[in-house]
């Protein structure tokens, strides 16, 4: 503990603001250890209190203001960069935002104390349209509350914080150990969707150009992705059609016996198309998946167009 409160001497308030912004705008940065920190340096001096308080505020209320703009004018696409360690991560922006907008403004004020939504909650703010300033003063009361009880358990408990790090050498390898279970329960974690996808992938492949041919010779081309029809600058495939991946069941869509049939979506290793495929493979129909979906028909320069706005089914927007 002395060593790390002795970092922050030397380095002043510059470490706790850093960590405490970058977590903000989603880096995996852990700002809760940044404040216990700062909270057991205070308790000796080393830190001003209220300027390590006011400094953090707003390093995370600036963070979290770039991250709303963010969204507010790149809505789906940043949301997506958010989401991308998962397999499918048009899902789980779904998930993210229909939990925040069932559980209203106010989870803004907690939302820090959870992990998996505190990134997520001002570019879906920014997205879903809410008021600037309404969102600024929610945002403003979660980042004080998270910020004070996290320095505040440092500063109440730096004697015992100290005590447990007094070892530094056998702190020192337990971190390690724990670092290196990490990134093997990581690496794990890959494997295992890697052999998901591998499943998933079971039925052909075709690159963007070979679609296109096939498309001028009648084949149908269709768009599965789970939340492309939500952004109302959405583009898709030039004559593609629509098909929801989540209610292929009441489909009433009748796909020609004698026509092929190719997928694309834009979530990671195409899993939404694969998934899809499999499902109508099972019903005899002949499928396709476009290798790299919407990304690689762009790279090759392929016709796109604005999906109309009859079909555009709008997530619910904050008045």
């Amino acid at each position: 503990m002395e060593s790390w409160i002795s970092g922050f001497a030397q380095h002043g308030y510059a470490i706790l603001f850093t960590v405490v912004f970058l977590e903000a705008v989603g880096l995996p940065v852990p700002a809760a250890l940044a404040l216990l920190i700062a909270g057991g340096a205070a308790a000796s001096g080393t830190l001003q209190a209220s300027y390590a308080l006011l400094g953090a505020i707003l390093a995370m209320l600036a963070g979290d203001t770039l991250m709303f703009l963010m969204g507010r004018y790149t809505g789906w696409w940043l949301l997506g960069i958010l989401c991308r360690i998962s397999l499918n991560p048009e899902s789980c922006i779904l998930r993210s935002a229909d939990s925040f907008y069932r559980r209203g403004r106010m989870l803004l004020v907690v939302a820090k104390f959870i992990p998996g939504i505190n990134a997520m909650t001002p570019p879906l703010a920014g997205s879903m349209n809410m008021r600037f300033w309404p969102f600024i003063r929610l945002d403003a009361a979660g980042a004080a509350l998270y910020i004070c009880a996290c320095f505040s358990v440092g500063f109440v408990f730096s004697g015992a914080l100290a005590a447990v790090t007094r070892g530094y050498h056998a702190f020192g390898n337990v971190v390690g150990w724990a670092v290196i279970a990490l990134i093997a329960a990581y690496v794990c974690f890959q494997v295992a969707l890697w052999i998901k996808a591998r499943k998933l992938l079971a039925v052909p492949l075709a690159i963007p150009a070979d679609a296109a041919r096939a498309m001028a010779d009648g084949a149908w081309i269709c768009d599965v992705r789970s939340h492309g029809y939500f952004d109302t600058k959405a583009t898709r495939i030039k004559g593609s059609r629509r098909l929801d991946p989540n209610a292929l069941n009441q489909t009433t869509t009748e796909f020609p016996p004698d026509r092929d049939l190719y997928l694309y979506c834009t979530c990671v290793r195409e899993a939404t198309s694969a998934r899809v495929a499999r499902e109508l493979q099972q019903k005899g129909i002949r499928v396709a998946v476009i290798k790299g979906g919407l990304r690689a028909w762009k790279k090759a320069g392929l016709p796109l167009e604005a999906v109309p706005p009859g079909e555009l089914a709008l997530f619910p927007t904050f008045k």
